[in-house]
């Protein structure tokens, strides 16, 4: 998968080893917005869809200016590359002008974009992993081509954030993509189920899930553990 590009809060979403008793929801009061900012996003997603649909350029260029770092920042995290990210994004948009007519303000506007972001992530995903698979096969009849040189071994860090990227790649696709909407993006449940098209009890239970692997795969072995394997 790559590098994560998990560069957004880890440090302030996710707690230490040294914390793991902890809940890994540690600021979520903290960045809940007051009723009068929730109203004011509300009224500006309103007036954004309105201006879109009317063909207003500058409407879009306000949604970049709002939303484009997050937007790339989530598709990197998904795609595990930043050129793959930036060309989701750019497709993303495109997608968001020609297909403006038919947003009906069942959710909120952000979500459908992001809904599309996410949509496009998961065909470039399938697509790259279609590319691979074609040239697997290739390979396989080019027996006498020029061995490739071993790959160094990797360079063992002590960084959490590294121990966390490694910990977040192991996670199943769903388990990956709740983790990063939710504590990483700080989507709710509601906004995530309408982008990943799934219940929101779907998206409680899989974030538990998630949550629980990290857990597992973050937490040093026990001193009674690490005894009974000798």
């Amino acid at each position: 998968m790559g590098n994560l590009g998990l560069a957004l809060a880890w440090e302030t979403r996710i707690p230490s080893i040294a914390q793991r008793g902890r809940r890994l929801e540690p600021f979520r009061e903290q960045i809940a917005a007051p009723d009068r900012k929730a109203e004011a996003d509300r009224s500006e997603d309103a007036a954004l869809a309105a201006a879109c649909r009317a063909g207003d350029l500058h409407a879009y260029e306000r949604l970049y200016s709002l939303h484009g770092a997050r937007m790339k920042n989530l598709a990197r995290n998904i795609l595990g590359s930043s050129t793959d990210a930036e060309d989701a994004v750019q497709e993303t948009f495109l997608k968001v002008q020609r297909s403006i007519a038919g947003f009906r303000g069942q959710s909120s506007f952000v979500t459908w974009m992001f809904r599309i972001l996410v949509n496009t992530c998961y065909d470039a995903r399938r697509s790259r992993l279609r590319k691979k698979e074609v040239s697997a096969e290739e390979e396989q009849h080019h027996e006498d081509a020029a061995p490739r040189p071993e790959p160094r071994a990797a360079v063992a860090h002590p960084s959490l954030r590294l121990a966390l990227e490694h910990a977040v790649a192991q996670l199943t696709r769903h388990q990956r993509d709740v983790f990063l909407l939710y504590e990483v993006e700080g989507f709710r449940h509601a906004e995530i189920s309408e982008m990943l098209e799934i219940s929101e009890t779907a998206s409680k239970n899989t974030l538990f899930q998630a949550k629980k692997n990290l857990r597992q795969m973050l937490e040093p072995p026990r001193s009674g553990d690490a005894a009974g394997a000798r």
